[in-house]
């Protein structure tokens, strides 16, 4: 990835609120990395989503990323490769608008912030579909139904789940 654009972060996080599998999917990634306790090892709560989720057929892919000096601790990365995750780390920088405090803080012609580059850590986090399906209770099928039809959260209930909550009815000789 070369230089990340703050303006593709906020594009990328606009998409995720406009698609309820997009987000009913990151909210399964973040459950897995908080049941692997991945948040416990320096620094992983402070990373912020870059890009994501890309569902692929058996993969889920999310890119966060971190401030240069407060790289998340690699034995975080460590533990997912432990459930077969693959983890890639690269430096690179993000271009924000400067925070206008003076006249030279404005871009020539325009009543913008200069923009600046700040250096970052993007972690690249590709979760097996498996994963996802083995930690959240949902099953392959579910995580496809979402992937293909784009289906709500509701099409990615556990059939055991949506059982549940169907009322028992009683036959003729009162038994429920």
């Amino acid at each position: 990835m070369s230089i990340l654009d703050e303006l593709d972060v906020i594009k990328n996080i606009e998409s995720i609120y406009e698609s309820n599998t997009a987000f009913s999917v990151l909210k399964d990634f973040e459950r897995v990395l908080d049941e692997l306790d991945i948040y416990v090892y320096d620094n992983w709560e402070d990373g912020e989503l870059a890009e994501g989720p890309i569902i692929d057929r058996h993969w889920v892919t999310a890119k966060f990323f971190w401030p240069r000096e407060k790289m998340p601790d690699p034995m975080g990365g460590k533990r997912l490769l432990d459930y077969d995750c693959k983890i890639g780390y690269s430096k690179t920088n993000i271009v924000r608008p400067r925070k206008i405090m003076e006249p030279d803080d404005i871009r020539t012609g325009t009543k913008k912030g200069k923009l600046d580059n700040h250096p970052i850590w993007i972690v690249e986090v590709r979760m097996p579909k498996k994963l996802l399906a083995d930690l959240y209770g949902a099953t392959l099928d579910d995580l496809d139904v979402q992937e293909v039809e784009g289906g709500t959260p509701t099409d990615a209930m556990p059939e055991d789940s949506a059982e549940d909550q169907i009322a028992p009815t009683s036959t003729e000789d009162g038994a429920v």
